[in-house]
Parts: structure tokens; sequence; C-alpha cells
């Protein structure tokens, strides 16, 4: 059988996040540009806010990707957005307030998009609500700069017409809103710390597949237990051979079971390959391979999070257990896009 995802509906929705990648470095582009370029202290301090935002939110969605596991290239017609948004904003035909405006837009997009994506993915399945769980802090960090947006272009937009300041009040009333906002979404706007690390990035990776088996249990639709064990094939095959580059080489003059966990993924791994040549359509047959695997790895998963991960705390900081994600996150985008090619 076929081992790669063809569902149309999925492959769309990782388009839809490459479109939001390439609109967010055009949003950080655009900021970097108010700042140099503004005037005033309270409104580029206001930029460089949104900018540290948006710069870790370049980070949430490129996590988001990769755990979503489809690697894909914008529409066209983005491409062809994004050029010409960025030619408007290097000239010097609009205002500020216009460039601001435009801004504003893109960020309306940006959120749109990203709101899109969340509900799809209610649609579509729980396993891809499950790798896009990282989406939502930047879904509501989007819609609070909107709030912060639409201030300032007040602020522009006043002082563009008349050369005066206007009523100090409409900082109040982005406040007010901002705070309205966090009353309703509560701690999902607090973001701890900047970079997940590795333990949460492995964390993320066991549950998604855990969410894999239970959707593949709950159908007897062939098709369906193909798309399912498509999705299921690529992210164990990345996510064993990103730990076995990145991770257990790290570990392994703490843990001394390190060889075991390499013993174990060479066995999913074979037991993924025999699953792969049988058909769905022999839906007992296939079902029960499927539960033994699922035996193999939930052993596995048990392992490394009852035993390796306490010796990854133990022994590596936040910040080398950050840098050991970034490593884990790049190799699992490279194996992605050697197995989409």
């Amino acid at each position: 059988m076929v081992a790669t995802l063809e569902d149309t509906k999925r492959q769309a929705i990782g388009m839809k996040l490459a479109d939001m990648k390439a609109l967010q470095k055009l949003l950080i582009a655009n900021e970097e540009m108010f700042i140099k370029s503004c005037n005033d202290a309270e409104l580029c301090d206001r930029f460089r806010d949104m900018l540290e935002d948006d710069r870790k939110n370049m980070g949430v969605l490129e996590t988001t990707i990769v755990q979503y596991g489809i690697q894909s290239k914008p529409q066209e017609t983005t491409t062809e957005m994004i050029e010409a948004v960025q030619k408007l904003m290097k000239g010097s035909e609009l205002t500020m307030f216009e460039k601001v405006s435009q801004h504003e837009l893109l960020k309306h997009k940006q959120t749109m998009a990203g709101l899109l994506v969340h509900k799809a993915a209610q649609v579509v399945g729980a396993d891809i609500e499950a790798a896009i769980t990282p989406l939502n802090t930047v879904n509501f960090e989007n819609r609070a700069h909107q709030e912060q947006l639409k201030g300032m272009l007040e602020v522009l937009g006043v002082r563009e017409l008349t050369g005066k300041d206007p009523d100090q009040g409409v900082w109040a009333r982005v406040q007010d809103g901002m705070a309205a906002m966090s009353g309703i979404i509560g701690s999902a706007v607090t973001r701890t710390k900047d970079e997940m690390n590795i333990i949460e990035i492995i964390t993320m990776d066991h549950r998604k597949v855990d969410t894999i088996f239970m959707e593949i249990e709950k159908t007897e639709d062939p098709q369906k237990l193909q798309e399912f064990f498509g999705q299921l094939y690529k992210d164990l095959s990345v996510h064993a051979e990103a730990e076995e580059q990145i991770v257990y080489p790290a570990v392994r003059s703490y843990y001394s079971d390190t060889q075991e966990l390499y013993n174990e993924q060479a066995e999913m791994k074979q037991m993924l390959s025999h699953i792969k040549t049988l058909s769905p359509s022999a839906t007992a047959e296939f079902k029960a391979q499927i539960e033994q695997l699922k035996t193999a790895v939930k052993a596995h998963v048990k392992e490394e999070e009852n035993d390796m991960f306490p010796q990854i705390r133990r022994n590596f900081s936040e910040a080398q257990m950050e840098q050991m994600a970034t490593q884990f996150k790049a190799a699992k985008s490279t194996l992605q896009q050697e197995m989409a090619g």
C-alpha cells in the first residue's frame, strides 16, 4: 500500500500553514521597517513589543508545521500578494498611516487563516487537532495585535489629517479591549517561555501518535485506515530517525539503556514496513497488525517518558533542552521534505 497520505483535506491544511509562515515573514519585515521609520516613542515601543511576539510566533508556526508533518509550499497567489505588499511597503507612495493600515489587514488575514486551520482540524481529524495545538497561542496573540493596531491607526490617522494628537482616550480604549480579550481567553495568551524544550516536543509527538491509533481503532473504512496509517507511518518514521540523529547520541552517556531504545525502534520500523505491504481492505488482519504496533510503541513511549526524560532533566539545562528541541525540529523538517520528495 502507499505509505504517504494523499488526503486532499490534510494537504490543503498543510498549504494553509505554509501560507501563514510566508505571511509571518512579511509581518516581521513590516514591523522592523516601522520601528526604523517611526519617530514616536510610544508607537515604537508598541511595534517593538509586537515584533518580539511575531518573532516568537514564527517559531511556534515552524513547530506546528513540523508537528503536523506535511511540508508544503505557499500558494502562488499568496506569494504574489506578499511580493506586491513588500513593494508598497518599501516605496514612498503610501503614508505611514496607509502602511500600518495594510499591516492591520495582513494581521486580520493571518488571524482568520489560523482560526480556519483550527476549525478545519476539528472536522478532518483529532490527530490534526493534537498537532496544531501550539497554533492557538499565535491565533490569540494575532487577535490582540489587531486591537492594538486599531488604536495605533487612530493616532496616526488623526495626526495625518489634523497635525495634532488625538484624545489619549484612544489608548485607554485599546487597553480596555485587551483586558476584555484576556478575560475571555485567560492564560492561553500568556507564554511562560519563548521555546519548547525537547521533552515537550517529544511528548507532543507521542500524544499525536496516540490519537492516530485511536482514530484507527474507531474506523472500519479501508480508505480512512490507509490515510491514518499513512500519517502514522510518516510520523513514526520521522520521529524515530530524528531521535536517533539528535536525542539518543546526546543522552547515551547519561542513560545506560539507550541501546535498548535503538533496538526497539528498529523493531518498530520492521513492523511499519510489514504493515505497509498489507491491504487495509483486509480490515481484521490489518487492524490486528496495527494493534501489535501500538503495543510496541506504547512500551517504547513509556520507557522514554518514565526513564529517559528524568535523565534529560537531570543532566541538561533548560537552554540545552531548548537547543536540542531546535535541532530535533530541524531534523524532522529535513526528513519530512525528503519523504515528500
